[in-house]
């Protein structure tokens, strides 16, 4: 029994006492707690090493108080399980792929990697965090989308036009077929084996959605998410899916078969409640920029996104993306216990 599952019973839209509250990157540099761990090691060894990786998912949840876990660890770690090398150097740009994909050869080359080989590190931190966690809440996994992925393995980093990818998809698209077909087998074999290992809920992260137009995002994006839930053994895990600047595909991305949908903060969260709310949780949407800014504007904002979802159950209330690094840990503290605080009255 888990002892806080406010969590999971608000992702399928239960009866809950007050709206939980977990945020995106909440294992990661604006505690000082993972910043010691950090020094220790570089950011790809931290993700490989599940002691590690378990204590700095564990962190938020002691110092911070949410409601939910989730696993650090990486999107681009399955890129990499795929043979693609992958460098990680902090402070130049984020992380790369130095032989970037540029043709059929190398997408047909790319095998779907068995995650409890492959991506055993990840498999053996979710068991050492459940078993750390002793049950005091939920535990997230989570991968990138298919389309996320492809962006960064055309792109080789990221990008602010995308070109290559976009280059792919409108003078190729049997090749980005192909190769999203591959990822979406990949990603769908990762999220399974993570429900397998201990996660008891799972994340899709669409990043790069947003980038494209409304048709292309159906073609590219929508549909290989889909594949991707028709292939996963959820075993009665949640699922959520948060696709970056998307809000023209919302009624889409809802009937696509998951739990959750996550909104970003470009998006009236009652409006996308009287769109999709009587079959799918919404998960959201401050501003992270917000966590900047005084205790009381904190708060305002907060109480602004409860009263917009209205009373009721289905809400889960996050970031509309990942938190920023130099964000005050007071300020984020600030935020949580405005959530517990506010949110019973709505319930």
């Amino acid at each position: 029994m888990i002892l806080n599952d406010l969590f999971l019973r608000a992702c399928t839209r239960e009866n809950v006492e007050r709206t939980p509250v977990w945020f995106m990157r909440q294992a990661g540099r604006y505690l000082p707690e993972y910043r010691t761990v950090r020094a220790k090691v570089d950011f790809l060894t931290l993700c490989k090493t599940p002691d590690l990786a378990a204590e700095v998912t564990i962190q938020p949840v002691d110092i911070i108080g949410v409601d939910a876990a989730i696993i650090f660890s990486d999107i681009l770690v399955v890129p990499e399980a795929m043979g693609m090398e992958l460098i990680v150097e902090e402070g130049k740009g984020g992380p790369r792929f130095p032989s970037p994909i540029r043709s059929r050869a190398d997408i047909d080359k790319l095998p779907v990697p068995d995650p409890n080989s492959k991506l055993r590190f990840v498999m053996d931190a979710l068991r050492t965090t459940r078993k750390n966690l002793n049950d005091k809440v939920p535990l997230i996994g989570f991968s990138g989308s298919p389309w996320t992925l492809a962006a960064y393995m055309v792109e080789g980093r990221g990008s602010k036009n995308f070109r290559f990818i976009k280059e792919l998809i409108f003078s190729s698209p049997k090749d980005a077929h192909a190769l999203l077909d591959k990822l979406a087998r990949a990603v769908a074999a990762y999220l399974s084996a993570q429900i397998e290992s201990g996660a008891q809920a799972v994340q899709i992260f669409d990043t790069w959605g947003g980038i494209l137009g409304q048709e292309e995002f159906e073609e590219f994006s929508l549909r290989y998410i889909k594949q991707v839930l028709s292939l996963l053994k959820s075993k009665g895990a949640p699922v959520i899916i948060f696709c970056k600047d998307c809000g023209h595909s919302l009624e889409k991305i809802a009937d696509a078969g998951a739990d959750v949908v996550g909104l970003d903060w470009t998006i009236d969260i009652g409006k996308a409640r009287e769109m999709i709310g009587s079959y799918v949780a919404l998960q959201g949407n401050l501003d992270p920029t917000m966590l900047s800014g005084t205790p009381e504007r904190i708060e305002q904002g907060v109480q602004s996104i409860l009263k917009k979802f209205g009373k009721g159950n289905g809400h889960v209330f996050n970031l509309g993306h990942g938190i920023l690094p130099d964000t005050p840990v007071e300020n984020v503290k600030a935020f949580v216990n405005a959530v517990k605080k506010f949110s019973v009255q709505y319930h």
